[in-house]
């Protein structure tokens, strides 16, 4: 964490050099997950099939989400690779970067110090969703990328005396990219609670003598955001209509949680979740913040964000990245506080939970190395020299946090933990790879051998699995085995089935021979358990000529 007292650092490229580590290292390392998957295979199903306007997944129309996401990584593709993972993940990455550059440059406009802006976002950098969100390919951290610029963007068209038509203009067009990213979902989520805490706070100056520009902003961005919506709904009504329709229902009736789920919502904040808590304790902090205005801003915009998204009955953890982005301030406000007053004016009950924060982090830095080994035993030797590096590092790191504690050193503790995620990233996620489905045996790639050598086509027969798609680099056909096989089929195929999803799906095949060929396993490779719905067996269905 910065000291609260510096005014020449140069805050902006140190964000954005911290900001480029933190996603863009090891930014392969982690195994593509099915959401990932799915975005994926549409993108590179735009490069080889020009899919670019009507969308696929595996060959299939896939109209749940708009496509502007899925282009960029499709460029990205092009660019850098199209069995580049890395590529993949890029624009993803950097629309998270994107989003911590406007984070910073709103709470400048609002009179927030630069030093404080500067910690908040490296709060916001190291919390455990932004770093998820961000390195993984999820079209969620682009639309809320994109709406929180169209929120400093709208701030400005209303606080600027120049360039305020120019301000409504990139303010839509930021707008209509959020929409063009997961629809309306960063409109809920993000921009009504900014918009509201804002006018609360803030107020909004003579709105009416804004209309003109309102309507600018609402025009672009409903242009941008909703041209590619009418277009397959008129081209393509069918498919877009059924997909609609279920993903629709899917906000009521898929994944419903009760209202309260998301109430230990700081806790997505990691090695924050301490301070993030203390954070929202208004009655304790409304007396100790440097600026009250702004705390009581990003507090009742956090509040907002967790409310509204509550009302709503079906609930992920991810939804919840739009409340992490104000918590982060408010988090930093507190941290503040600690820096400035800990030797002087805290009292012994108040330093409590910033030494059980720090003491908690110490251990979790000293047990590292001890947890890796125990979780990746002899595999870990594969990287035999970096666990070394781990480890040297982990234990000084450990050591670093004892040393401040014994020397009330707070500014240090807080630089460290910031430091922590930091190691994380650049030292600890290549293990990842060392429990990639890719290790296991047999995997894909045999799979990827076997069609080869014997040149026949394979077909899956107990649903889409998007990772399997994703591995095997083409789309699979699929066979529907509750009627009958289709005889112009051919002679002989491959046939991929989870035999715990479709129990009876051999009834279909009375008139092919099956030959059991082997089992493929997309599990992480020290999964103690296995997941059904990510393990193929195969077989190949030879047709009986009578």
């Amino acid at each position: 964490m910065p000291n609260y007292n510096s005014k020449n650092l140069p805050y902006f490229p140190l964000l954005i050099g911290l900001g480029s580590l933190i996603f863009l290292a090891n930014l392969d390392a982690l195994f593509v997950n099915i959401m990932e998957a799915r975005n994926f295979i549409t993108a590179r199903e735009m490069l080889t099939h020009n899919n670019w306007i009507f969308t696929t997944m595996n060959e299939l129309p896939r109209y749940e989400k708009p496509p502007l996401p899925t282009w960029l990584t499709a460029i990205s593709a092009w660019i850098f690779g199209i069995q580049n993972l890395f590529a993949y993940r890029l624009p993803a990455a950097l629309s998270a970067l994107m989003l911590v550059i406007f984070f910073y440059k709103i709470q400048l406009k609002l009179n927030i110090h630069k030093s404080l802006a500067f910690g908040a976002s490296i709060i916001l950098m190291t919390s455990f969703f932004i770093i998820t969100l961000g390195r993984e390919g999820q079209w969620d951290i682009f639309t809320h990328s994109f709406m929180l610029g169209c929120c400093y963007f709208f701030v400005l068209m209303f606080t600027s005396a120049k360039h305020q038509r120019s301000y409504a203009i990139i303010a839509g067009l930021l707008f209509g990219a959020s929409l063009l990213s997961k629809g309306p979902v960063s409109l809920y989520a993000l921009f009504i609670p900014f918009l509201i805490s804002y006018s609360v706070i803030y107020k909004i100056k003579e709105p009416g003598t804004k209309w003109k520009l309102l309507a600018i902003f609402i025009g672009v961005g409903l242009i941008i955001g909703t041209w590619w919506t009418i277009l397959i709904h008129h081209f393509d009504a069918q498919a877009f209509n059924e997909i609609a329709e279920q993903e629709s229902g899917r906000w009521f009736n898929y994944n419903v949680r009760p209202i309260w789920y998301y109430w230990n919502f700081f806790i997505q904040s990691g090695i924050w979740t301490i301070p993030a808590m203390i954070g929202l304790f208004y009655p304790y902090l409304k007396s100790r913040v440097s600026n009250l205005k702004a705390y009581q801003f990003y507090l009742l915009w956090t509040l907002i964000t967790v409310v509204l998204l509550s009302i709503i009955p079906e609930k992920k953890s991810r939804y919840l990245l739009p409340a992490i982005i104000p918590l982060a301030v408010t988090t930093a406000f507190y941290v503040e506080y600690v820096i400035k007053n800990f030797k002087l004016k805290l009292t012994k009950l108040e330093k409590l939970p910033i030494y059980l924060n720090f003491i908690l982090l110490t251990s979790i830095a000293i047990a590292a190395p001890f947890v890796f080994y125990y979780v990746l035993g002899e595999a870990l030797w594969e990287m035999r020299t970096l666990f070394i590096l781990f480890s040297i590092f982990f234990i000084l790191l450990g050591f670093g946090f004892i040393y401040a504690l014994l020397r009330s050193h707070i500014k240090l503790l807080f630089a460290l933990q910031a430091t922590m995620m930091m190691l994380i990233i650049i030292l600890g996620f290549p293990f990842l790879k060392l429990i990639n489905p890719a290790h296991n045996s047999p995997n894909v790639a045999d799979l990827q051998a076997y069609k080869a050598a014997e040149n026949i086509q394979i077909y899956e027969a107990s649903g889409m699995l998007p990772e399997l798609i994703w591995a095997f680099g083409e789309p699979i056909p699929m066979i529907n085995t509750e009627k009958e096989i289709d005889p112009q089929l051919e002679t002989e195929f491959g046939i991929l089935v989870s035999e715990e999803a479709s129990p009876d799906w051999k009834d279909a095949f009375k008139n092919y021979t099956l030959k059991y060929v082997d089992e493929y396993n997309l599990n992480p490779g020290i999964s103690k358990s296995k997941n059904s719905r990510l393990i193929r067996s195969f077989y190949i269905a030879t047709k009986n000529i009578y």
